[in-house]
Parts: C-alpha cells; sequence; structure tokens
C-alpha cells in the first residue's frame, strides 16, 4: 500500500514543468469521453427495445441522463475529503433508507425495493452502494498498517454486510451482491494475507450454503437450477436465457441493423431495455457493435485504474478502487448473464441499460473518480 502511494505520488506534474494542456484542464478525457458516449449508445438502444412497448422510456431515459450529468458535476465539485468526513452520516441515511422500503416502499419486479412518490420512484440501494464506499474509503485510510488485521476485516465487512442482509430481506439478491465487489476491491488494495483470504473463502462458502437453505425464494433457486440445467424447462424459466442467446447469436458480424433486431422487435426477448439490452445491442450490431461498446468499457476501467494509482492519499485510492471494482463487476456479471454463462439476477449494465436510479448512481461514482483526480491539482 505504501508503494502504490510513492508510486501515485511520483506521477504528480513537476512544479517547475512547463504548463501542459493536461494542467490546464484537469479533467480524465477518455474517461469522461468514453462515459458520454455510453449514455449515448444506451439511449439509442432503450429507443430500439421499448419500440413495442409504448412510448414515454426514450424520454425518461434521457431526463435521467440530464440528471445524471448534473450529479456528475456536483459530485465533482465537492472536495471529496468533505465527503469522506460525512460518510458517517451519509451511510446512516442511506441505512435508514433501506429500512423505510418496508414500511413505505413501493413493489417493483417482484421486491419491494423502491421509495417515492406516485409514478416517481427511486431505489436507496444506489444511493446506499455510494455511502458504503465512501465510508470503507474513510475506514481503510485511516489504518496504517501494511496489511491488514483480521479484526480490521471484520468492521470492513460489517460495514458492507448490514446494506446487503437489508436488501436481501426485500428481496432483491442482485443489487445486494454488487456491495461485495466494493468491498472486495477495496481489500485487494488495501492488503491481505494469504490465509485470511482462505478463512474468508470457507465462511463464504457456509454463508452460501445458509443463504442457498433459508434466504432465497423459489423462484430465485429456480433461475439458478435453470442456469445449471436450462433444457430442463426452455419455455419456463430458461425462456429468457434461451432468446437471449438467440438474439446475441443472430447478430454475426455486422449485425441485423438499428431497430431490425427480430428478437427485440418482435418482443420475443423479455427485459430487452434492462437487464437484457446487451442483446439487443448484438442482435442489431453484430460484433462490431460490442467490440466497440467493450472497447468503451475498457477506456473507462482503465482510465479510473489510472487515476487511482495517481491519487494523492489513501481515501482517494480506496474510493475509485471500489467504485471501479463496482462498475467492472456489473459490466463483467451483466455480460456473462446475457449469454448464460452465470445465473440471471437484476443487475444491469452500466450507461446503457433503463433506469433512473441506476443510471444516477453511476454518474455519481464517475463524478467521484473524476473528484479525486481534480484533487491533485486543486489541493497542491
Amino acid at each position: 500500500m505504501r508503494s502504490s502511494s510513492r508510486t501515485g505520488s511520483s506521477l504528480l506534474p513537476l512544479a517547475d514543468a512547463p504548463t501542459s494542456l493536461r494542467h490546464l484542464t484537469p479533467v480524465d478525457w477518455g474517461l469522461m469521453i468514453s462515459a458520454l458516449l455510453l449514455g449515448l449508445i444506451g439511449l439509442a438502444t432503450v429507443n430500439s427495445a421499448s419500440s413495442e412497448l409504448g412510448t414515454g422510456y426514450l424520454p425518461r431515459q434521457a431526463i435521467w441522463l440530464g440528471l445524471g450529468v448534473v450529479i456528475l458535476v456536483v459530485a465533482l465539485a465537492v472536495d471529496y475529503h468533505q465527503l469522506l468526513s460525512g460518510s458517517p452520516w451519509l451511510y446512516a441515511l442511506g441505512v435508514v433508507s433501506l429500512v423505510l422500503v418496508f414500511f413505505i416502499g413501493k413493489q417493483a419486479g417482484g421486491a419491494q425495493s423502491r421509495l417515492g412518490f406516485g409514478s416517481l420512484t427511486f431505489q436507496p440501494s444506489e444511493f446506499a452502494k455510494l455511502a458504503t464506499a465512501l465510508l470503507l474509503s474513510r475506514y481503510l485510510a485511516g489504518i496504517k498498517r501494511p496489511v491488514l488485521e483480521l479484526s480490521n476485516i471484520a468492521v470492513a465487512i460489517a460495514i458492507t454486510m448490514l446494506p446487503v442482509v437489508i436488501v436481501s430481506l426485500e428481496p432483491d439478491l442482485g443489487s445486494a451482491a454488487m456491495f461485495l465487489p466494493i468491498l472486495g476491491g477495496m481489500l485487494l488494495i488495501a492488503g491481505v494475507r494469504w490465509r485470511t483470504v482462505a478463512v474468508a473463502g470457507v465462511l463464504g462458502l457456509v454463508l452460501a450454503a445458509g443463504i442457498w437453505a433459508f434466504g432465497m425464494h423459489d423462484y430465485q433457486r429456480q433461475r439458478v437450477m435453470t442456469f445449471l440445467q436450462p433444457e430442463s424447462d426452455p419455455l419456463g424459466a430458461g425462456y429468457q436465457v434461451r432468446q437471449s442467446k438467440i438474439a446475441v447469436g443472430s447478430g454475426g458480424l455486422l449485425g441485423q441493423g438499428y431497430m431490425q433486431g427480430t428478437q427485440s422487435q418482435l418482443r420475443f426477448l423479455p427485459a430487452r431495455h434492462t437487464d437484457f439490452i446487451f442483446a439487443v445491442l448484438a442482435e442489431e450490431w453484430g460484433f462490431a457493435g460490442v467490440a466497440v461498446v467493450e472497447g468503451l468499457y475498457a477506456v473507462f476501467l482503465l482510465s479510473a485504474a489510472r487515476i487511482a494509482m495517481r491519487a494523492r492519499n489513501r481515501g482517494g485510492i480506496f474510493l475509485v478502487s471500489g467504485l471501479v471494482a463496482l462498475i467492472a463487476f456489473h459490466v463483467l456479471y451483466n455480460t456473462a448473464m446475457v449469454v448464460g454463462l452465470v445465473p440471471i439476477t437484476g443487475i444491469p449494465l452500466p450507461f446503457l441499460s433503463y433506469g433512473g436510479s441506476f443510471t444516477l448512481m453511476c454518474c455519481a461514482a464517475t463524478g467521484l473518480i473524476l473528484n479525486v483526480d481534480l484533487r491533485r491539482y486543486v489541493n497542491r
């Protein structure tokens, strides 16, 4: 960890170096432009995927993306050190909002996971992800040991598991699982003994067995069993992934053309504008379109990883690392889910999937990552 800090410091611009464009515009344009392009591609794909569902999806997604840009600017403008200082309060607010879901929440997709008024709703779990990342960053940054002790890891796990348990009870296992990459990314950077990793692995298996036996509903177990044997129920639980595979495979090299995909336009593919929007993209634009989108994700994640490497302090390093792990896991799991490599869960694709709360979270996370990079210059 210490060596990483020194490496980050060595990448700072020299005080007596000539003024460069990078110094005049301290924004990682690779990160910014890739996020913007992904958002625009998402708008176009949502428009195609929802064309048979009625009007309103594209305008709403455009409004959310516009609000997301505003939130990105706000997250960039407020010094992240202040956010780290106030993270206990933000975390408490996130936990309270998750608990309120059980009393005044609204049903959506089989889970009581939303708060709101009338048709305007949001998922507090998305805000809780960011609040958890901030509090974990603050806690781990205060530990000055090169390798974490078991007690430190236990506290970090407790911080993470509180929202995980609450969200799981909604029940929304997909959203609950997305807190774990945040913790994993930070612990990887913080330094953990292999013995501790082994113990955590055993405990994880025990926890997974307990969740399977007592914490999952029948339809959730059915999804796992269908993943293991998709041919056992091709018209029931296995229908969604089967249609998704057909859509992806029919795209070929260059795709069938915008708004010309048979699986999406003829309504064979469920959840095509949300969790399975990647299948629509693959069907319409083929391997070429998929390569462009995955390339943009690679630019985004590599740019963010570079920001973590050159951050000026441990808090910034942990914060960016956790957010990078969160977005990377969303991308990896969603694309793997669409082609049947992992069980189906409600894990959307960053910047592309239809949905207000998730879009705003992705934009806020992008703003926080850029915030860490900007403070290398502002706080010199």
